[in-house]
């Protein structure tokens, strides 16, 4: 007799801890890059996790749904500006090296943070679709262990972590690597992140070569 499937719910805290760890970096980069005070972010976003928290353990799947796209848009638009903001002081030589370094290399891990939480949200309906989809789901990614397994005992689906590694992946590598892009919104999330990536590493290498 086969063995029932285990069908577990996937945990939301990793993406939680990785909406805080963002606003950290935001709130590391310089006066000059924040829009408005560098604590404003972690605020919001702070603000934002408390109702999201309780909605999602009181069952309010929707609500929490809504204001995790809430929070997360208030992320990738402030990194946005902060990146514009970058691109701007450059020719001009606002920064001095070890900022701009310091400053590059915080949106360069917000970026991948952003669309890994993007990824998260969006694909097969979020983590929420997936845990009802109970392991069919139509996934905008075919990550390998969708491949290989073969009438598993326990179902396997992709989780946040899987979702950041994609993100890492795409944006050292400017493609994805193990996992296959199948979906045209997440080629065009893939292509916007291996631009916003692109854009940090050639303007840091621009003004190293300036430097030197």
């Amino acid at each position: 007799m086969a063995k029932p499937v285990k069908i577990f719910r996937e945990p939301r805290w990793p993406a939680f801890v990785a909406m805080v760890a963002s606003a950290l970096l935001y709130h590391a980069l310089p006066e000059r890059l924040s829009v408005g005070p560098r604590w404003g972010l972690l605020g919001v976003t702070i603000v934002l996790l408390i109702p999201i928290i309780f909605s999602y353990h009181r069952g309010h799947y929707n609500v929490a749904r809504i204001l995790t796209f809430a929070a997360t848009g208030v992320i990738t638009f402030a990194m946005i500006a902060s990146l514009a903001l970058l691109i701007k002081g450059i020719p001009k030589h606002l920064d001095p090296p070890e900022t701009l370094l310091r400053s590059a290399i915080s949106l360069w891990i917000t970026n991948v943070i952003v669309f890994a939480l993007w990824y998260w949200k969006l694909d097969a309906g979020g983590p929420l679709g997936r845990d009802k989809a109970r392991g069919d789901f139509d996934s905008s990614f075919l990550f390998p262990q969708m491949i290989m397994r073969d009438q598993p005992v326990e179902v396997w689906s992709p989780q946040f972590l899987d979702y950041l590694f994609l993100a890492f992946n795409t944006s050292t590598a400017f493609s994805p690597t193990d996992t296959a892009v199948l979906s045209r919104w997440a080629k065009v999330g893939m292509m916007l992140q291996s631009i916003i990536s692109l854009m940090i590493v050639t303007l840091l290498a621009a003004r190293a070569v300036n430097i030197l």
